[in-house]
């Protein structure tokens, strides 16, 4: 008989301990022989110990499979060369599994090592680190940056810097801090960035670290530069023509004098034009005199006393108070609060010095079209931040004049001292926000803060 099939030896062993046990029955049953009996019965027990340990094989293969699983173990095989096809068949299938999982690892291993790589060799500082502040990864840049060869907990940055670990600490998904220290005798500014991710059911604090010394020098410089170009425009423009009255004064002076009498006869025509230099160069000094305060202005403003502000009232306070200009310039204001109960934290005196000044430029930003129209309305951002907008219909501004007008001294306007906006964008940056602006030629323009 074929044995090979594994339902057909399993109906044969159960045949085969059927036919025992009713042996074993008859005998007993018949008074016979005692030795007889006693052959059966351990053939019986035979029997059965066989049929478990056949039943089992395919069992204890499959158990062995899954504890190397479950012990990461998949180096081993399962031989195929039995006499038993089926069971053949089941290690074959139990070998193609842990082939596949090999080979699942192997390309699980390639993307670590690469994106380790990758990890490693970018130009910006990485850390990541769980709750207790072990790290699990530092990657090349941020050893160099920080100067360290080895970190094991982020608290060890301590000696480096206290408030260092304290802005990396207190830093939320999305949050960003910047740091000015010393590591190793230079002086760096460090931007942070930190994201918090779940991965496993463990949270992990990933820290991004860049020193943007060299770009702030940049910009500092070039800062200075359209501040110098600005001033000596300025300057020279009130200089040059005092300069100039100056010694048209000093030559008619001199030529009065220069006939030696004690008397000197001037006519009104001379006098007319010296008092005319006089007052040209009050004015000049004058104007000169303001620059430099508005200059000062810039270079002082009070740190924020915040408080919680309802920004429907706020903005209805402004329009009020701007009502008069408002009105003589033909404009239409409208208000619109999304939610009306919208509350902003922030000082309000600074606050209302921003919105004067931007509502002022948005009445002013038209021609001779009849439809003015300003509109300020607040909202909140898809990231629930909230945004006060003022924005016209006027002229717009072109993208040239749009790249300077937070340039200090900067405007487009025959008057005017060209410090509200660069001041309102520092008052914004004071509150942690930020004063942003939209325009479009012969469309109009909207400036905008976002707290």
């Amino acid at each position: 008989m074929d044995f090979s099939n594994v339902k057909t030896a399993v109906l044969f062993r159960v045949g085969a301990l059927l036919v025992t046990i009713f042996s074993l029955a008859f005998l007993i049953a018949s008074n016979g022989y005692i030795v007889t009996e006693l052959i059966l019965i351990i053939l019986l027990g035979l029997q059965v110990i066989s049929l478990i340990k056949y039943v089992q094989r395919g069992n204890e293969d499959i158990l062995e499979f899954l504890e190397s699983i479950e012990n990461d173990d998949i180096t081993h095989r399962y031989k195929t060369d039995f006499d038993n096809p089926e069971l053949n068949r089941l290690n074959a299938a139990l070998n193609n599994v842990l082939n596949n999982l090999h080979e699942a690892r192997k390309e699980k291993e390639a993307d670590y090592q690469y994106l380790k790589n990758i990890v490693q060799h970018i130009g910006i500082g990485l850390i990541t680190f769980d709750k207790k502040g072990k790290i699990q990864i530092i990657n090349t840049a941020a050893k160099k940056l920080l100067k360290v060869s080895q970190l094991e907990n982020i608290s060890d940055l301590k000696t480096l810097n206290e408030n260092l670990v304290d802005i990396i600490i207190r830093l939320r998904t999305g949050g960003r801090d910047l740091i000015r220290m010393e590591i190793g005798g230079d002086i760096v500014q460090l931007a942070i960035y930190a994201i918090e991710l779940t991965l496993r059911g463990k949270m992990y604090k990933l820290i991004s670290v860049q020193n943007i010394q060299n770009e702030l020098e940049e910009k500092e410089m070039e800062a200075w530069q359209n501040l110098v170009r600005v001033l000596t425009h300025e300057i020279m423009n009130s200089v040059t023509p005092i300069s100039s009255l100056a010694n048209t004064v000093e030559d008619e002076l001199k030529r009065q004098l220069s006939n030696d009498q004690e008397i000197n006869a001037i006519s009104n025509e001379d006098i007319e034009d010296l008092h005319l230099a006089v007052q040209t160069i009050k004015k000049r000094s004058q104007g000169l005199i303001r620059f430099v305060q508005d200059f000062r202005n810039l270079t002082h403003i009070p740190k924020p006393k915040i408080a919680e502000i309802g920004v429907k009232a706020l903005l209805v306070e402004m329009l009020m108070l701007l009502k008069k200009e408002i009105e003589s310039n033909g404009v239409k204001a409208s208000i619109n609060v999304d939610p009306p109960s919208m509350t902003i934290n922030a000082d309000k005196e600074l606050i209302e010095q921003v919105l004067i000044n931007l509502i002022k430029n948005a009445t002013q930003a038209f021609d001779e079209q009849t439809n003015k129209l300003v509109e300020v309305k607040a909202y909140f951002d898809e990231k629930s931040r909230p945004i006060i907008s003022v924005k016209d219909n006027g002229n717009g501004i072109d993208d040239e004049a749009l790249q300077k007008i937070f340039i200090p001294f900067f405007t487009t306007k025959k008057s005017g001292s060209g410090i509200g906006l660069s001041l309102s964008r520092q008052i914004m940056r004071q509150h942690q926000g930020m004063l942003g602006v939209k325009s479009k030629v012969d469309e109009g323009t909207e400036f905008f803060l976002r707290f």
